[in-house]
């Protein structure tokens, strides 16, 4: 009986151990980096993190919410409340972690004065993100909207274009690759590090600090408070995390906590 006993003990702790698996979704840079760097820390805390790489802002979403993957790591709340509120889904902020400053890039031009009149600029076609790019547009006096507060502001919402910019709206995970076709083109920073641009160099205008576009861990109402997801989220904010974004990414990510 004692032998039983302990052997049902024993499998109670492997199966206990095997359910302390999170599986998450990140875009490449930054987000898959940070993960792949908290995960030896997981590790010992019995919490076995396997990260899936996503190129789009969309799946990621959809399959956690279809319970396929346990959380995702790519987005700011803006994003994610459009995306609860256009496609009926329910998903949760666990904890902020990082501002990724966006920023807009040219091949063709030094600064955002040498823009040509009629010239093409290219901006994400997501609500939040098209609406974040014309925002600084409108900051670095490239263009004036009806209301620099709007945060979903659209092409419609320019009152001023005195340079009859040309707005081309496309996938944001696409700017990079058409950036030597456009005069400026207005990028995600975790795309442009893919793309090898530095944010801090690059940037012909750039975000300040203070955005309010905080990269965020989401997950479903059902596993935010799990114990796997408060280790996840306790690891993200951990002093070792702030070190490795600061000397890493020199400024092009910023910590927000």
């Amino acid at each position: 009986m004692k032998k039983l006993l302990a052997l049902v003990a024993a499998f109670a702790a492997l199966s206990a151990h095997a359910a302390d698996k999170l599986t998450v979704a990140a875009t490449a840079v930054p987000h898959a980096e940070i993960l792949e760097f908290v995960k030896p820390q997981l590790a010992k805390q019995g919490v076995e993190l396997d990260v899936k790489v996503f190129t789009d802002y969309v799946q990621p979403n959809v399959q956690v919410a279809e319970k396929r993957l346990d959380a995702n790591f790519f987005q700011h709340k803006p994003y994610l409340d459009e995306f609860n509120k256009g496609k009926g889904t329910n998903l949760v902020v666990v904890t902020g972690v990082h501002v990724e400053p966006f920023g807009a890039y040219s091949t063709k031009i030094k600064k955002l004065a040498d823009l040509p009149k009629g010239a093409t600029v290219a901006i994400p076609n997501d609500p939040t993100n098209g609406g974040r790019a014309l925002l600084l547009l409108d900051k670095a006096g490239v263009i004036k909207l009806k209301d620099n507060k709007n945060i979903l502001a659209t092409v419609k919402d320019i009152a001023g274009n005195p340079k009859q910019l040309k707005i081309k709206e496309l996938e944001a995970a696409t700017l990079p690759r058409v950036l030597n076709q456009v005069d400026l083109a207005l990028i995600n920073t975790n795309y442009a590090l893919e793309a090898k641009l530095n944010p801090s160099k690059d940037a012909l205008a750039i975000e300040g600090k203070q955005s309010p576009y905080v990269n965020i861990l989401v997950a479903r109402p059902d596993n935010k408070n799990s114990p796997a997801m408060k280790k996840l989220a306790a690891a993200l904010h951990s002093p070792e995390v702030k070190q490795f974004l600061e000397q890493k990414y020199q400024g092009a990510v910023v910590p927000a906590f």
